[in-house]
């Protein structure tokens, strides 16, 4: 019986971090950038992108298909950095619980 309050608790506290986990990763922001800097893409760990910046240079009729290709890499390049801070966050948040390796969770 106490093995199983005990049990009741860890996932109480694990539920409680991760719900703070998750209030973390609304508001830590990354940053993706592509073409060695002129286009940039700041979002939320989480994927809400929050900010776009483009170098003027770039604004030019026939380069608008390299535009489109940076901003996809810049995104990408963000989208992988806030997949990174989020399972740093759950490493820490999960160490010493009996969870299988390479498990995701929905957030």
């Amino acid at each position: 019986m106490k093995d199983l309050m005990g049990m009741m608790k860890k996932a109480q506290e694990f539920q409680q971090r991760a719900q703070e986990m998750q209030a973390e990763a609304a508001s830590h922001l990354v940053e993706g950038s592509a073409g060695a800097g002129m286009v940039t893409v700041t979002m939320t760990a989480k994927g809400d992108l929050q900010g776009l910046k483009i170098d003027p240079s770039l604004f030019k009729p026939e380069d608008a298909e390299i535009v489109e290709d940076l901003i996809v890499a810049a995104h990408a390049d963000a989208r992988r950095k806030g997949e990174e801070f989020l399972q740093k966050k759950m490493s820490e948040m999960t160490s010493g619980l009996p969870i299988p390796p390479g498990m995701k969770f929905p957030f």
